[in-house]
């Protein structure tokens, strides 16, 4: 059997930033309450608009990317993604530190930056030195990239060819287009570090996606939150999906919203029990899902288990559906091919021709759901 995955073609950093624009929430409701823990930062009020504020900095941000991206984001010589560019990593993780480290002034105008740790060298348990996560040269890259969107530092010459924090040195952070941006970004950065199911990982870029809803003091209901996630999409492929969400929510099956490596809402037929089903167990017995990926786009992925069930119900589809279905789903490697995540499910674009297939994918996820 086959075990490698096939050689990563990169996507240009362009289309990296319109998938990384797509991923911000459109619509950030004006009020709505914080958890306590945010209450020290400033007031309530000030922190969603500073949310707000950093959302439309976030748009700022892939703009420039998506114009000039060419300029500033080089991929490795050995990509392992698609949308494999340190620079985006590099200028999360420091943006993540600023707000997390920093100390937003009285006046709310300024972050106090006294230590960036991804910035700083530093000892491990043995005594080794450890190098900076960012090198001098990187971090002034990301700093003037972020000058270009509104930022500005004192404390830091971003026209010098090397940078460091040295003990009691003190950095300066404005935004002078929006002061309130700052006490976004510290609470986005808590909410980044300490708030997050699952490990936090390096190479991923959840900040820039502005995560309001990790601040919530309640749970934001499923049916928001897909709408945002549609949002780019046509208005009549977004209904069908919401009538999808709503069809299958009704009949009992569970949704659950995921980002193990993807964007997803997946639905799975769970039998009630006393006890809750980790995430993890869930995903692993999805029947099907709407999914956002940079490779694919937006999609739903269906995972059939027993269409010989329906074998006479299959045969009244559309000819091109019936041929999906045939064709089936399954690890790439085992038919030794690279792995081009087949695992995944039969994928259907979220798009025009789903809504000319709508009546019978109806009638395929019915099917499934009786068998499941």
């Amino acid at each position: 059997m086959s075990t490698h995955h096939g050689p990563v073609v990169i996507k240009p950093i362009c289309e990296v930033a319109k998938y990384q624009r797509n991923l911000i929430p459109a619509n950030i409701p004006e009020t709505y309450a914080l958890k306590p823990m945010f209450k020290s930062i400033a007031d309530e009020s000030s922190i969603r608009n500073g949310i707000v504020a950093f959302r439309d900095f976030l748009y700022l941000f892939c703009d420039l990317l998506i114009s000039d991206g060419q300029l500033y984001a080089n991929p490795p010589k050995k990509p392992t993604s698609m949308a494999d560019y340190p620079f985006l990593f590099n200028i999360t993780n420091l943006l993540v530190d600023m707000g997390y480290h920093g100390k937003l002034s009285d006046c709310g105008t300024l972050l106090i930056i006294i230590q960036l740790p991804v910035c700083t060298a530093s000892i491990d348990e043995n005594g080794k030195k450890v190098q900076p996560k960012i090198s001098a040269k990187k971090a002034l890259e990301c700093l003037r990239f972020l000058s270009l969107c509104g930022f500005e530092f004192n404390g830091i010459d971003l026209d010098a060819r090397t940078f460091s924090i040295s003990p009691m040195q003190q950095i300066e952070v404005f935004y002078p287009d929006n002061p309130l941006l700052l006490a976004g970004l510290k609470a986005l950065s808590i909410a980044d570090m300490e708030l997050r199911k699952g490990r936090r990982y390096w190479n991923d870029n959840n900040l820039l996606r502005c995560d309001y809803r990790l601040l919530k003091a309640e749970d934001s209901d499923m049916r928001d939150v897909i709408i945002d996630f549609l949002h780019p999409l046509p208005e009549n492929v977004r209904e069908f999906a919401l009538l999808l969400h709503q069809r299958y929510t009704d009949m009992g099956l569970t949704c659950i919203n995921t980002r193990l490596g993807l964007v997803s809402f997946a639905y799975a037929n769970i039998k009630k029990s006393g006890r809750s089903t980790p995430e993890r167990d869930i995903y692993s017995k999805r029947i099907w899902e709407f999914s956002y990926l940079i490779k694919d786009g937006y999609c739903l992925f269906v995972r059939p288990k027993k269409t010989e069930k329906y074998a006479d119900v299959i045969k009244s589809f559309d000819s091109s559906l019936q041929d999906k279905i045939a064709q089936g789903y399954g690890c790439d490697r085992k038919r030794n091919e690279p792995c081009q995540h087949g695992c995944q499910g039969i994928r259907i674009p979220l798009d025009e021709s789903l809504l000319k297939a709508g009546k019978d994918i109806k009638i395929w996820l019915d099917n499934e759901v009786l068998v499941s």
